[in-house]
């Protein structure tokens, strides 16, 4: 049996205009994570929040600082599934000393969907993670997913179609597009 949960890595606001790191796109990126999370609710999938917290111990951050506006999840991503875990992590990988493998567990998931920020460091170490490695099945949505420009997403998403599924929402989230 299929039990996929959809991801949603580090929708924070120090990635979005008037934060410490704006990426590319973050708006149209924000738009098709929230497209990703209302079909994967439609379909009874667990959706997942991950956020990155800077390690203080290791000094100041450029981002992600606890305490600031900035490391906050984006207000729209908390209010579309306002009873999704939030895991927090301090590494590049989601799995990474935190307890995103147990909550999966605790879900009976065992497919992953991927969006999120940044293409290239966050999404990319979560995929190729040894622990998703114990996964059925590991998708990264390609038009829910952003970095610093669009010739590096185009680099990480090449990187990565060789290990991973890549598919937009659509694909593989199939389902009726909102009305708007």
């Amino acid at each position: 049996m299929n039990r996929p949960a959809l991801i949603v890595i580090d929708l924070q606001n120090d990635y979005f205009p008037g934060g410490a790191f704006p990426l590319h796109q973050p708006d149209e990126t924000l738009a098709s994570v929230l497209e990703a999370m209302r079909r994967a609710r439609q379909q009874g999938m667990p959706v997942i929040h991950v956020q990155h917290i800077a390690d203080g111990s290791k000094g100041i951050s450029p981002f992600f600082n606890a305490g600031t506006h900035g490391v906050a999840i984006h207000a729209d991503v908390l209010a579309a599934v306002p009873e999704a875990p939030v895991v927090i992590k301090h590494f590049a990988d989601s799995f990474e000393q935190t307890t995103l493998h147990e909550t999966l567990q605790q879900l009976q998931v065992n497919e992953l969907l991927l969006c999120g920020m940044m293409t290239q460091n966050c999404v990319t170490h979560t995929a190729l993670s040894r622990r998703a490695d114990l996964y059925r099945q590991v998708t990264v949505l390609s038009d829910a997913c952003t970095t610093v420009s669009p010739m590096l997403h185009a680099i990480a998403l090449n990187a990565l179609s060789t290990r991973v599924r890549l598919a937009t929402v659509a694909e593989a989230l199939p389902g009726a597009p909102e009305a708007r």
